[in-house]
């Protein structure tokens, strides 16, 4: 899985931005979860680029940038939790999940529905 690290604040409009002519997946991990480190690794074993080479995944270490997961909350209108995903798609969250809710299966079909 090719991550693209969310570590600056103005990314979030860079991201809106990208999610008109891509589908968009952001991960808030938290370094100091099991749960989270458990659900970072399922998602990473089963993803596969051949399905999802239209989405960018982001991801962004909550310890270390918990202002931008602060932002998040109010530019995509979903409430804090960690591990957390967003499926972001022509600027607007179209599926949220977290902790063992996060399923790349749920992703994969979410992500082919909202594709243009």
């Amino acid at each position: 899985m090719k991550w693209t690290k969310l570590e600056n604040a103005s990314q979030l409009d860079l991201i809106k931005n990208e999610s008109t002519d891509k589908t968009i997946l952001i991960f808030k991990h938290s370094t100091r979860c099991n749960v989270s480190r458990t659900a970072l690794d399922r998602l990473e074993r089963n993803w596969k680029e051949e399905e999802m080479r239209h989405v960018t995944p982001y991801f962004l270490d909550l310890i270390s940038y918990r202002e931008i997961s602060n932002q998040i909350v109010s530019q995509f209108g979903v409430e804090h939790e960690s591990p957390q995903i967003l499926v972001v798609r022509n600027g607007k969250t179209v599926y949220d999940c977290s902790h063992f809710d996060i399923s790349y299966d749920t992703i994969r079909n979410i992500v082919l529905t909202s594709k243009n």
